[in-house]
């Protein structure tokens, strides 16, 4: 039985892009892999959470601090090593990021900056 006008509701379908004119990658970008490439390049002393503890992506049974993954971009924390420039490490780390990123932004914070490898921990 029909009501209304005979019309039915449009069907969900899971697999339909939400906004039609924008194509997302089929695989979602691997977060252990991005905090591998990130804590490799120079001048990075360790990945972050952030001011209030927070950045991160959650997986089952574990947590990858520092990287969290968004529909519209990857967002890194980190703390990098005294005496190279940081415009130059935050460059680096936007290009090494780049090619895991799928078609997301990559924004990456400096939370602090210091001269041993137990920054931010």
């Amino acid at each position: 039985m029909t009501r209304g006008r005979g019309r039915t509701a449009p069907r969900f379908d899971p697999v339909a892009p939400a906004n039609p004119g924008v194509t997302r990658p089929r695989t979602a970008p691997d977060a252990r892999r991005i905090a591998e490439v990130v804590v490799s390049c120079p001048g990075v002393a360790a990945l972050t959470r952030g001011p209030f503890g927070t950045v991160a992506t959650y997986l089952p049974g574990e947590s990858v601090p520092g990287v969290c993954l968004r529909d519209e971009e990857v967002e890194i924390h980190v703390a990098v090593r005294y005496g190279r420039p940081i415009p130059e490490i935050v460059a680096e780390v936007r290009e090494a990021v780049g090619p895991l990123s799928g078609d997301r932004r990559v924004d990456v914070t400096v939370d602090d900056v210091t001269d041993t490898e137990e920054a931010g921990r």
